[in-house]
């Protein structure tokens, strides 16, 4: 009974985990330190333990997403920067001068390869670590001036890790597709939780706070949304057509199709068809806003529902009851247009209660539209998008002219790669002179922690100096006691497999622990071929060195604060604003196409919004002198996140097939708006107003005829929104840059 009972459970844990991309990681590092750790021993070598296992661990480090084919083209190229750096490290351990020398160039040079993408950067940044690897291995057995074979182990272990990883790509392709897509749905049913929050009609609710939290919130959906795209990009052949039965094998048709759909099911969520204060002041008595907030939150809970299949890859077993839901909203606002309070509220209040009832119309719409897309991603056999456009920009460098141009435009002082490469050059020299005059043999590890902790930005660099030490201190403890406990080398050798599958597993998400776990492994390792209790008191010193060194570098040297990004981040986000606006207005035109100019539009404006919440989390980590304007770029954030909502609605509400012509009060109105954001953008980059701002109703005066008939009404009423706000978000950029 024991058995049968417990297999499924087991099985389901299994299957789940199979799919956590921490466990995916551990998995190919346990394999990779095992066949090292067992055939050092079965060899005998165990001296070789050292450069193996830091090869190994320097190769993860590189990894990154994508295809076997990019794998196996990433790692020939990983392979031959750790060749060039292993090589000239060793060739320069004699003369301390030149070995600075070599270490202060790559810093600078590794990091501007971060402008050509994400994999590059990942390259050249394990790149400089295998080289301070390369000296620490060297020093691991006492000898001063060791042969090459360290070098050719630690590329020995860095190789058979990358062709572990090719293969694993190779055998499962999709994934880390499925995972990506995981955690998309997972971001986009916490969004929907959040948003169905602000329509809770109660007094005295802190709507902003939940604004900002939202705001927040949308810049990880955004984030996800890219993880995903490239994802499956590097997935894509070369020759796939356009369309999702041309796309690729059945398993990529149907994670694009998901893919699409979230796209489609971001824009309708992040819609905002009227003030939500207003409408909880209009309906406050009223129980639509709680069915509103019952469909949003059940469309919510069908995300969350659809990450866990993709995890479990098995069916969505159940999903909520917002069908039910929605038509019990459908129902409540037919019984609200009925109401004798309608009447009076028109007489009291002029259109403004109608209006918002028709606002009501629209959201419900939008909802409908919600339901109807999330079934795509449940079930995307049953429900396929018709004629989709599943086009993908691939923002990589197309060839090497590209690409150096790509770098030559990182030469200028304004460059945060460029900056963060002087920075840590400065860094290592100062670290190394320092080890020089203090005569510490295991100075190496305070280069490695200061390239560790080294972030382009000042704030990511504090919470990561704080996470190293921490995991040192955590890590020199459980060290200590493992020694005491297991002084057998066999077995300390296989807690040094599971230091390392830790540390791999764990260096993204959780640097504490990862930080905890390769100071395990540095000690047991090095316990292989010395003692490795004297090496405590060294580690946890020069951790603390290094720390003190990097948290003073970003300090002092070249530093990127985002306080003073936030005006060109302000301006870069209404841009984009404009764009999304001007495709809007081509598909109300021509009629719903999701072609990848409208996807690519829609696409940079979110990730313009990201970027402005991201830097602002950044700016309340800086020091105080530097946050003057943080709470104006909060409120900034705020209005332009509630102006993207408004064009949202605009995008959610396209119709297929249906071109329809603007009355000439519409096209004024799109093109008042297009000049106030440029206006504005403009402003904040040290330009100045072209008018004064104005008050809400004289910018929206172009559609106050207009907004109670006519087809259009969903059209002129966001477009009415949009207007009103521009005043406020004018003041707001103003003060932003202190105007």
């Amino acid at each position: 009974m024991v058995g049968p009972m417990w297999s499924p459970v087991w099985q389901m844990g299994w299957r789940s985990g199979w799919h956590y991309k921490f466990l995916l990681k551990g998995v190919r590092a346990l394999i990779a330190l095992t066949a090292v750790v067992a055939g050092a021993w079965w060899l005998d070598e165990t001296a070789a333990l050292i450069p193996l296992v830091l090869g190994v661990n320097a190769s993860a480090l590189a990894e990154t997403d994508d295809s076997w084919r990019g794998r196996l083209r990433a790692l020939l190229i990983t392979l031959l920067c750790f060749a060039a750096m292993a090589l000239a490290v060793q060739f320069t351990l004699h003369s301390k001068p030149a070995l600075m020398a070599v270490l202060a160039l790559a810093a600078v040079g590794l990091a501007l390869l971060g402008a050509l993408s994400e994999s590059y950067r990942a390259i050249g940044s394990a790149t400089l670590i295998l080289g301070l690897y390369t000296a620490l291995a060297a020093h691991g057995d006492g000898a001063a001036a060791p042969g090459l074979p360290h070098a050719l182990l630690l590329l020995s272990g860095a190789a058979w890790y990358g062709l572990l990883s090719v293969c694993w790509a190779a055998w499962f392709p999709n994934l880390q597709v499925v995972q990506n897509l995981a955690l998309l749905y997972e971001a986009l049913g916490e969004y929907l939780r959040l948003k169905s929050r602000l329509f809770e009609p109660v007094r005295g609710v802190d709507i902003e706070r939940r604004r900002v939290g939202l705001a927040l919130q949308n810049g990880r959906v955004v984030q996800a949304l890219n993880q995903t795209k490239e994802s499956l990009l590097s997935r894509r052949p070369r020759n796939a057509g356009p369309t999702l039965e041309t796309a690729g094998p059945r398993w990529l048709r149907l994670a694009l199709q998901q893919y699409l759909v979230a796209q489609d099911l971001h824009e309708r969520a992040s819609s905002s068809h009227e003030n939500y204060e207003l409408l909880a002041q209009s309906f406050f008595h009223s129980d639509v806003l709680y069915r509103c907030q019952r469909v949003l939150a059940g469309v919510g809970q069908d995300c969350s529902r659809l990450a866990e299949a993709l995890r479990l890859q098995g069916p969505v077993e159940a999903v909520s009851d917002s069908q039910a839901a929605l038509e019990d909203l459908q129902g409540s606002i037919a019984l609200l247009e009925t109401l004798p309070e309608l009447a009076w509220a028109q007489r009291e209040q002029g259109a403004g209660a109608p209006v918002r009832l028709r606002s009501l119309r629209a959201l419900a719409r939008n909802l409908d539209g919600m339901q109807k897309v999330i079934r795509s991603a449940l079930w995307p056999e049953q429900y396929p998008l018709p004629q989709a456009d599943t086009s993908l920009l691939d923002r990589g460098p197309r060839n090497l002219a590209e690409a150096w141009a790509r770098i030559r435009r990182q030469f200028s002082a304004s460059s945060v790669l460029l900056r963060h490469g002087l920075r840590l050059a400065v860094a290592l020299m100062v670290a190394f002179v320092w080890m020089t005059l203090s005569g510490d043999e295991h100075g190496f590890w305070i280069l490695l922690t200061i390239v560790f902790v080294c972030r382009p930005h000042y704030g990511d660099t504090l919470r990561r100096l704080g996470q190293r030490v921490g995991g040192t201190v955590l890590g020199l403890m459980v060290g200590w006691a493992l020694l005491k406990l297991f002084p057998g080398l066999l077995l300390q050798s296989v807690f040094t497999v599971v230091a390392g599958v830790v540390f791999v597993a764990a260096r993204q998400t959780r640097y504490t622990l990862a930080s905890g776990a390769i100071t395990i492994l540095v000690l047991l390792a090095f316990n292989q071929v010395g003692n490795g209790f004297d090496l405590i008191l060294p580690r946890l010193l020069d951790t603390l060195i290094g720390a003190l060194i990097a948290g003073l570098t970003v300090w002092l040297v070249l530093p990127s604060w985002q306080s003073r990004q936030l005006p060109r981040l302000a301006a870069q986000l209404l841009r984009s604003q404009a764009d999304y606006l001007r495709e809007i207005a081509r598909q109300y035109q021509s009629g719903k196409r999701e072609h990848l100019d409208y996807r690519l539009a829609r696409r940079n404006a979110h990730n313009a919004d990201a970027a402005l919440s991201g830097a602002l989390r950044e700016v309340f980590d800086e020091p105080a002198y530097l946050r003057r304007h943080g709470a104006a770029g909060m409120r900034f954030m705020v209005q332009a996140h509630t102006l993207l909502n408004y064009l949202s609605a605009l995008g959610a509400h396209r119709l297929e097939d249906q071109a329809q012509d603007f009355a000439p009060d519409v096209a004024q109105a799109v093109e008042l708006l297009l000049n106030a954001l440029a206006d504005t953008a403009q402003a904040i980059e040290g330009g100045a107003l072209t008018k004064a701002p104005v008050d809400a109703a004289a910018l929206a005066a172009p559609l106050a005829d207009g907004v109670e008939t006519g087809p259009d009404l969903v059209l002129r009423s966001q477009l009415h929104l949009a207007l009103s706000l521009v005043p406020e978000l004018q003041r707001q950029a103003l003060a932003l840059v202190g105007r």
